[in-house]
């Protein structure tokens, strides 16, 4: 098992911050993805799941590498759901 000095001293803060904009961006379009889907626009919610997907695997692909990752990608996923629900909270008022 490896320790943790090694997974901080692999860990590159550039790719850091690009799966914590990868894990803004799915979980935007994760809320976008499931309105897309109860309003039965097929297009849409088929490429955007085919987005989320493909980002999904970018991060899990790097956090299996270094577990470090977990905490921009946690970071991430709470800020696009936050925006998304602030967003369409603002539509409906």
């Amino acid at each position: 098992m490896e320790s943790i000095s090694s997974h901080l001293a692999s860990f590159d803060p550039v790719l850091a911050l690009a799966i914590f904009a990868a894990y803004v961006i799915i979980d935007a379009l994760y809320a976008y993805y499931t309105l897309s889907v109860t309003q039965y626009h097929a297009l849409s919610a088929a490429t955007s799941g085919l987005i989320i997907h493909l980002l999904l695997a970018f991060g899990v692909i790097n956090y299996i590498g270094n577990y470090l990752y977990v905490f921009p990608l946690a970071l991430g996923s709470w800020v696009g759901t936050y925006i998304m629900v602030r967003r369409e909270k603002r539509k409906s008022l």
